[in-house]
């Protein structure tokens, strides 16, 4: 099984993103790739991704939104 991102903005549209690291990586558990999300997610929102879906495989395993702390 492999663990990836996917990136879309508040209309629902995918976010091309290049300048951060670790995009597009394929993580080897769903731990992993939460983790990668832990510590990257507010380049993310700062680069216009307002939600995220975990994809193991081909399967969607969540969608989340990501919003700035206050």
């Amino acid at each position: 099984m492999t663990w990836t991102w996917r990136y879309q903005n508040e209309l629902g549209q995918p976010v091309e993103l290049t300048d951060i690291d670790g995009i597009g990586e394929v993580h080897q558990s769903q731990s992993d790739a939460e983790t990668w999300l832990g510590e990257h997610w507010r380049e993310l929102f700062d680069a216009g991704v307002t939600e995220v879906s975990l994809i193991e495989d081909e399967r969607v395993e969540y969608v989340m939104a990501l919003t700035a702390a206050e």
